[in-house]
């Protein structure tokens, strides 16, 4: 191996985060990826933009993407395998061991977010009639990271429960596992759902919950670290959908990957806003009439549209964390009245009066003022109705949820203060 590539390959094992980061800055591969070692090339993987993972997984040839697949994490094998096309998966699959082929092919039967998908594959077993010291040199000859305690079996491979690595730490080599041996207070099924991993690690407290089948034998481990990144980024890619950006785009994604991602949601943004125009068309005569309407128009529709935002922001937090279910919705629906009417009628106060000291017209400041707590009551309902509604349609309520609440509140200003306009068009 030349000095090129042996810096190559310790700057790549040892940071392979700054690593990703140089890569997505690149327009093509750098040279010599091919020759790094199984391991980094892996870590490499498990940092990069999930973008470039087919990609950079296909660069290296099929027997060292066995190798890739076999080693990595399962969320990372399962990011990739699942963005391969049929021809490329069947070629994947079969570069790898039967043992790892067959919980691959069984993973990708999961639904997404799944305990299936977030299990961490048993690098060792450790059963009930082990001593520690035997259990030790298993840990150790397995290289498992960042662990702090171990689940035993019985000879079955049913599921006694979990040994502290303290305990063992503390313990004879000689003592037997089973005396080490605590209760395990909750274990998920491969079909248990993110929501319920998080309510089973809120309520243990643990860093780690075994997964096990019907009966009750070990399959695997799902890790509070793999857990928490899931989670983030689901939150992360929920801000993302909410104003039409896919859950896959990256800050320093390809331009030409992100048009892809943002083109369809910036045309459909394109024809609410002329929904919106239409609604403004209709009262061209009386704005016409009094060209002061134009100049205010912006500020109801800006305040009703934050007003909607916060609504929003927190009736999906309340789903997200399963606070409130869309049963609930008249609550929510209530309380976001009140709030419309209550911050809607401190800003009519505020707002009407610096149009009367700007117009000098009180027919001017009272249009608005009643169209202020329209609009405030209006984008309260929408901000709370829209996440509730696409909820329960089934569909993710983060789904461009700022777009369409962005059209209702327009059109919801627009329409409270042109028509509250043209009904008092006498005292203006």
């Amino acid at each position: 191996m030349s000095l090129q590539d042996e810096l190559r390959e310790h700057f790549v094992r040892e940071h392979p985060g700054d690593a990703a980061r140089v890569i997505e800055r690149q327009a093509e591969f750098p040279a010599g990826l091919d020759q790094l070692s199984v391991e980094s090339f892996t870590r490499l993987l498990e940092q990069v933009d999930p973008a470039l993972l087919k990609p950079l997984f296909l660069s290296v040839d099929v027997d060292r993407q066995g190798k890739v697949l076999a080693s990595a994490s399962i969320r990372t094998a399962m990011l990739i395998l699942r963005s391969l096309t049929d021809d490329e998966l069947s070629a994947a699959l079969d570069s790898l061991p039967q043992g790892i082929r067959s919980e691959y092919v069984e993973l990708l039967e999961f639904p997404d977010r799944t305990a299936g998908r977030y299990m961490d594959r048993l690098l060792a077993r450790y059963r009930t009639d082990q001593t520690v010291g035997e259990a030790l040199a298993e840990l150790r000859g397995s290289k498992a990271q960042r662990v702090r305690s171990l689940y035993v079996v019985t000879d079955d491979d049913v599921l006694a429960g979990r040994v502290d690595l303290q305990d063992m730490a503390l313990a004879e080599p000689e003592t037997l596992m089973s005396e080490l041996v605590n209760d395990v207070q909750d274990v998920a099924l491969l079909t248990s759902t993110e929501a319920d991993l998080v309510e089973f690690f809120d309520r243990s407290r643990v860093d780690s919950i075994p997964v096990v089948d019907h009966d009750y034998k070990l399959l695997g481990i799902i890790r509070y670290g793999n857990l928490f990144q899931a989670a983030e980024e689901a939150a992360t890619a929920g801000i993302q959908r909410m104003v039409g950006v896919s859950a896959d785009e990256r800050a320093l994604s390809t331009p030409l990957f992100a048009v892809k991602r943002r083109l369809l949601w910036l045309h459909i943004n394109l024809l609410t806003a002329f929904l919106a125009a239409a609604v403004v068309g209709l009262f061209e005569s009386t704005i016409a009439q009094f060209t002061a309407l134009a100049i205010l128009l912006p500020v109801v529709a800006g305040q009703s549209g934050n007003a909607g935002s916060q609504a929003l922001a927190v009736t999906m937090r309340g789903l997200a964390l399963r606070e409130i279910s869309t049963l609930q919705w008249r609550a929510v629906l209530t309380k976001e009245v009140q709030i419309g009417m209550i911050n809607g009628t401190a800003l009519a106060i505020t707002c009407g009066l610096g149009v009367w000291a700007w117009s000098q017209s009180w027919g001017l400041a009272l249009v608005i003022a009643i169209a202020m707590i329209t609009a405030m009551i209006m984008a309260g309902i929408s901000g709370a109705l829209v996440p509730m509604i696409l909820s329960r349609l089934g569909q993710d309520p983060a789904t461009a949820s700022s777009i369409i609440l962005t059209t209702v509140t327009d059109v919801a200003g627009f329409m409270a203060f042109l028509g509250t306009a043209t009904l008092l068009s006498g005292i203006l």
